[in-house]
């Protein structure tokens, strides 16, 4: 990792370590990781139906079975620190919650996955999906079988012209083309 320093404070660049790749056009996804490593977050999920719910995250997200306890609990992934828990349970919530969790994407696949969630399970896309969001993302919304609000979420290419790096310079935070020093967002990254 690189190692900024500004006022004695250190600053890491987080993409060293994420999976995420750039945004762009042409940005591939990483592959589905498939190693055991010590999670810094997951989702556990209640499922009634376990078959119908891995059927949906496998097929519909792009999820994979990383493992199953039969009967008690799968572990799905798509890449690197994006893990759910699905946990056999007697029901589920018959609303989905206004809480969302979120997994990256890149652009590519946001066609692909609004597809396959509606060809998996109807209905299970919201209506404005993929929407455009003013921080420069699209994003597609997905309630699934165990009702939990899902968002996935692909950054777009910066541009320092577009009304969303306006957005993003009213709150601090500068694009590369438009930073006057490369450490202007530490500021920003220490609060």
């Amino acid at each position: 990792m690189s190692d900024h320093r500004a006022d004695g404070v250190g600053h890491y660049d987080a993409f060293e370590i994420s999976p995420v790749p750039a945004p762009g056009p042409d940005a591939v996804p990483p592959e589905p990781f498939r190693g055991i490593y010590g999670m810094p977050a997951f989702v556990t999920l209640p499922t009634a139906d376990p078959a119908a719910s891995v059927d949906f995250w496998t097929r519909g997200l792009g999820f994979f079975e990383l493992f199953s306890v039969p009967g008690v609990l799968v572990h799905l992934r798509r890449w690197a620190f994006q893990d759910v828990l699905l946990v056999a349970a007697d029901s589920v919530p018959a609303e989905a919650p206004a809480m969302s969790v979120g997994f990256s994407c890149v652009l590519g696949q946001i066609d692909g996955i609004v597809d396959a969630c509606r060809a998996v399970r109807p209905g299970s896309v919201s209506e404005d999906s993929p929407r455009d969001t003013p921080w420069n993302t699209r994003d597609v919304e997905v309630i699934t079988p165990e009702r939990a609000r899902i968002v996935l979420t692909a950054a777009k290419p910066y541009d320092p012209a577009s009304q969303e790096a306006r957005n993003l310079a009213e709150i601090g935070i500068t694009g590369p083309s438009t930073a006057p020093h490369p450490d202007k967002n530490e500021e920003h990254a220490r609060h």
